[in-house]
């Protein structure tokens, strides 16, 4: 049995912690090390992995992919170690706002597709696992990145309740809520088949 037993302190902590960490622009910083322009000019000048491929830098869009993902992943485990799963749950909603409404950008952040899958591994590893499985066959079949978030942030729901992990229901509702709020006109293009497709500038 999961004890929720951090105080309001402890989770205002962590909250701040986590969009501290959320808010780091990973992709634009490898661009503008890496010399590849500043993304914000780049395709759909989202700061996320799928923008940076666009750069033509696989290398730049894998350490994008790696270290949101892993941002994510190390304030979870962090604040259940150090505190309770329920600062870890408000750690991992926190770095996704940080990473979607960064203060250093205007609040104009990514998407948070990596960041999401990275929280899940962190939170329940078998709903997380799954949850990058359905994206990867989504997106092998249908090639659309956007796509290939919205049914895994979507088959989270299912996941978490056949991988047996229902502590984590509530929190896979909000973060996929934030992925499809992020996604509106990504849905809009699926839906007029304007959307661009992996590999594509």
């Amino acid at each position: 049995m999961l004890e929720f037993a951090s105080t309001t302190n402890t989770l205002l902590l962590w909250a701040a912690i986590g969009y501290l960490v959320g808010s780091i622009p990973f992709g634009m910083i490898l661009a503008r090390v890496m010399g590849l322009g500043n993304l914000r000019d780049i395709g759909s000048g989202n700061i996320g992995a799928t923008n940076v491929l666009r750069t033509g830098s696989k290398k730049a869009a894998l350490l994008t992919l790696l270290l949101d993902g892993g941002k994510g992943a190390v304030v979870v485990i962090l604040a259940h170690k150090l505190a309770a799963i329920d600062a870890a749950q408000v750690a991992a909603l926190s770095v996704m706002i940080g990473h979607c409404f960064p203060v250093w950008l205007g609040f104009r952040g990514g998407k948070g597709v990596a960041t999401f899958l990275g929280l899940l591994y962190a939170l329940a590893w078998p709903v997380g696992i799954a949850a990058c499985l359905t994206w990867l066959a989504t997106a092998a079949v249908f090639r659309y990145s956007s796509l290939a978030a919205l049914v895994a942030a979507a088959s989270t729901l299912v996941w978490s309740i056949v991988l047996d992990e229902p502590q984590i229901f509530i929190m896979c509702s909000c973060l996929m809520a934030l992925i499809f709020w992020r996604h509106a006109g990504n849905i809009r293009r699926l839906a007029a088949g304007e959307e661009s497709k992996i590999g594509q500038k």
